[in-house]
């Protein structure tokens, strides 16, 4: 394929008046140009070049800009002159590694933990539309499985390791089948030799490619409750994403207290701008709440790695008491260029509470977190630190104050026809809260520290440590001093969650969709 462009010399001029009209775009013909740092001459060079130049150069006309002085790269400043077409850099992901060592804060130890290039174009459709293994901007696919799993060690010595169901969504294959958390697999596809051999081990890749990267798998599970065998066959399929997991409504000490699990920030309105799924799941959940009369709510959030930046948004205005009407919810921070050029490119500096919030009145709101609560979860509990009581019982959250605006990548062919390279996820934005607190890279702690059993069922009062640390907290107004080892040991009841899910492909991050819509 001729590649339509060239890497030029990295240099910017001043910012183009008016630049998305009178800045000169590059021709979609099928021409090269050769300039002092080579030529284009592949697909991956293509995109080497335009994620670089988009991150430390200009986003503008899909990143082939050389005139006007506008990178996203939160941390550009940072990233000396490269040159993209380096033999150093086999392809993309290579180059965008080597840039990420650059983001170091006040330490000596990089920042960006999170940047990343989707080659299919599946995240955005996912996370936007609400829709599990729908078309992607490469190829359809067939679907998955809709369930998340992890290993969990069996002794102190950590010699011996169980393989859980951490849960699955009741829209998916696996959640209609009646797989659920705390179930036990013992066999995929007959084969019992599933242990735990490293993250890279021959065990653990057979088991990731069975059930995160095929289109039917055959599993043999000891249930969580019953204790009995049960058999399942499942064929990977698409469906309507549930990011709620499990709700329900508690009377502790005598006041009513509401209860959920979310999963994924899927968004709340579709690319297409109406709402989503998503939106109509969380509405009639809040509508529940708000007619039993709660007065606490606990949002488990332990496996949540964020996603869509307005479901977070949703979720405070929905939580947040009527004294934060109109106020600030949070702050956006940026890089200097792209600050000092808000008005031009259409970026807003804050967003505030609706001037009418969700109508609950709360007394305490109870986040759980762990280290895989991340990004947008840690975002939607931040926002509301300045006019709540929230409290936060689990583990410390994974870490992550910062987030994306997506760029898509694209050349051209000989006949100036698109061709799709990539979404670009490379950290644009942080986040603080009303008060400007914010740069948690190290994670949120949690106000009461307990342990995640994978043999608690959902909602358990006795069987979470969690839950009964809060319920705890709400009858007697503290936190037991010590629950460890409450629960039996040697069986589920008393396994403790101890890394995360084993799907490689589980996104870990919030995202503005919105944003990249002004910035085309």
């Amino acid at each position: 394929m001729n590649k339509r462009f060239t890497l030029a010399v990295l240099t910017v001029g001043t910012l183009c008046a008016g630049f998305f009209t009178a800045c000169k775009k590059e021709s979609k013909s099928g021409s090269t140009t050769t300039t002092t740092s080579g030529t284009a001459t592949s697909d991956e060079d293509s995109l080497k070049y335009l994620m670089y130049n988009t991150m430390q150069v200009s986003y503008v006309n899909g990143g082939r800009s050389t005139t006007t002085d506008l990178p996203t790269y939160y941390w550009y400043s940072n990233v000396p002159t490269m040159n993209p077409l380096s033999s150093t850099y086999s392809t993309a992901d290579d180059l965008l590694t080597a840039m990420k060592a650059y983001s170091v804060g006040t330490g000596s130890t990089a920042l960006d933990r999170y940047s990343f290039l989707d080659r299919t174009g599946s995240l955005s459709t996912s996370l936007q539309d609400g829709v599990s293994g729908s078309l992607t901007k490469v190829s359809a696919t067939s679907g998955d499985f809709g369930m998340e799993v992890s290993y969990v060690y069996a002794d102190a010595n950590k010699s011996t390791t169980y393989l859980y169901v951490l849960y699955a969504d009741k829209n998916s294959p696996a959640g209609q089948a009646g797989l659920e958390r705390g179930d036990r697999i013992t066999a995929i596809n007959g084969d019992t030799d599933i242990a735990y051999d490293g993250s890279s081990g021959t065990n653990t890749t057979k088991v990731t490619n069975a059930l995160f990267n095929s289109t039917s798998v055959s599993l043999t599970v000891t249930k969580n409750t019953s204790k009995v065998t049960a058999s399942y066959s499942l064929t990977a399929a698409t469906y309507n994403i549930n990011p709620v997991l499990f709700d329900t409504t508690y009377t502790i000490n005598g006041s009513k207290v509401g209860y959920f699990v979310f999963y994924t920030f899927t968004s709340t309105y579709t690319s297409k701008g109406v709402a989503s799924p998503t939106k109509t799941v969380l509405d009639a959940l809040f509508t529940k709440f708000k007619a039993a009369g709660i007065t606490n709510l606990i949002v488990d959030l332990r496996y949540n790695g964020g996603g869509s930046v307005t479901t977070a948004e949703y979720l405070d205005s929905a939580i947040a008491p009527a004294s934060a009407a109109g106020k600030t919810m949070y702050y956006y921070l940026y890089n200097d260029k792209l600050t000092a050029n808000l008005d031009q490119v259409g970026l807003e500096a804050s967003v505030n509470f609706p001037a009418t919030t969700g109508g609950l009145a709360l007394d305490n709101v109870f986040f759980i977190t762990s280290g895989n609560t991340a990004s947008a979860s840690e975002m939607t509990l931040n926002n509301l630190k300045p006019y709540m009581n929230v409290q936060l019982v689990g583990t410390t959250t994974y870490g992550k104050p910062c987030g994306f605006i997506t760029f898509t990548l694209s050349d051209y062919d000989s006949t100036g026809k698109e061709q799709y390279l990539a979404d670009l996820y490379a950290i644009n934005f942080a986040t603080e809260n009303a008060n400007h607190t914010g740069g948690y890279y190290s994670g949120i702690t949690p106000t009461d520290s307990a342990a995640d059993y994978i043999g608690a069922r959902w909602g358990s009062l006795t069987g979470d440590e969690n839950l009964y640390n809060i319920q705890t907290y709400l009858t007697t107004g503290s936190y037991p001093a010590s629950t460890g080892g409450r629960l039996a040991t040697g069986s589920s009841e008393g396994l403790r969650v101890s890394g995360p899910s084993l799907n490689t492909k589980k996104f870990s991050g919030m995202v503005d969709y919105r944003i990249g819509k002004k910035l085309k």
